[in-house]
């Protein structure tokens, strides 16, 4: 009978694509993992490694009993959550967080604080993507909960609007524009505004809102992050897009940019939280939300 174990190895070959890259993500030798797998394919009966392949790629077959696997995997961990929910009367351990890089860092810190203070035995553990990508992790059972802006693809996920929070735009302290208390949209026209990497939801959003205020996107000038996008600001290299929560925080209010006051702009993204349907801590979700909603709506009154 396979164990769960080698079904994992099959997985990290699947994720990583590279045996040694794979066995140090299973934290086994090599030749360890080699064996397992030849040995998971004899209990099977099926080849699930095309062998053909650099790097170790998967067969028809051995994607599909990795998938399948997976979801064994995720099944096996909720009953370990849901016992443990019984057990200890709703504290589930370790709470897996994927979270949006341009949203987590400034909303989440002071929620993990609080939380740890009222249930010491519940462990917060934060990692930070791509929301696109953690979606699947989501699905995997990689993470438990996804901090994103919507939308995203949710099939499966309960997704819990917590709030709207405004985009503004900025520009250096010296900037023309900012002479002006009040601007139109057509004085924005043909500006040009610099922009994240396009994998960033948030890349999406500044590209859709140029489009609208005729303005241009410099594509030669992307941030990796939110702070680089404020500091090529600040420097003059263009005008840039940044979220209220970010302002708000320190690294935002370092000064050195000015919000400017556009007739009719207020554009914004929805903030939500997703967690898989059949999850087992389902109170614990609900209670993240509850917190991170809160914290929000107390941050944007804020200023």
């Amino acid at each position: 009978m396979p164990t769960l174990r080698r079904f994992e190895y099959l997985i990290a070959i699947a994720e990583h694509r590279n045996f040694h890259r794979a066995a140090k993500a299973a934290h086994v030798s090599q030749p360890t993992l080699s064996q397992q797998l030849k040995l998971l394919e004899d209990e099977l009966g099926v080849i699930l490694l095309d062998r053909g392949l650099s790097g170790g790629g998967l067969t028809p077959i051995g994607r599909d009993i990795c998938e399948r696997a997976r979801r064994i995997i995720r099944e096996v961990d909720d009953l370990k959550r849901a016992a443990l929910v019984a057990r200890t009367g709703g504290e589930v351990g370790i709470l897996r967080i994927g979270v949006s890089p341009t949203i987590g860092p400034y909303l989440l810190p002071e929620i993990v604080a609080e939380m740890y203070a009222e249930m010491p035995r519940l462990k917060i553990h934060i990692r930070e993507g791509i929301p696109d990508e953690q979606v699947g992790e989501l699905t995997n059972g990689a993470i438990d909960l996804l901090l994103a802006p919507l939308p995203l693809p949710s099939a499966g996920a309960h997704t819990e609007q917590l709030f709207e929070e405004p985009l503004r735009i900025v520009a250096s302290v010296d900037h023309p524009l900012t002479k002006r208390r009040r601007l139109e949209a057509a004085d924005l026209d043909n500006h040009g505004v610099l922009n994240l990497d396009s994998r960033h939801h948030l890349s999406r959003q500044i590209a859709v809102i140029c489009e609208a205020l005729k303005m241009q996107l410099l594509r030669d000038y992307e941030g990796t992050s939110l702070d680089s996008l404020y500091q090529m600001a600040a420097s003059g290299l263009g005008l840039a897009i940044l979220p209220e929560l970010y302002l708000k925080s320190s690294a935002g209010a370092a000064g050195g940019v000015h919000v400017l006051n556009v007739r009719g702009y207020e554009m914004s993204r929805q903030i939500a939280l997703l967690w898989r349907k059949e999850a087992p801590y389902h109170g614990t979700c609900v209670l993240v939300a509850k917190r991170i909603r809160a914290r929000g709506a107390k941050l944007l009154r804020g200023r």
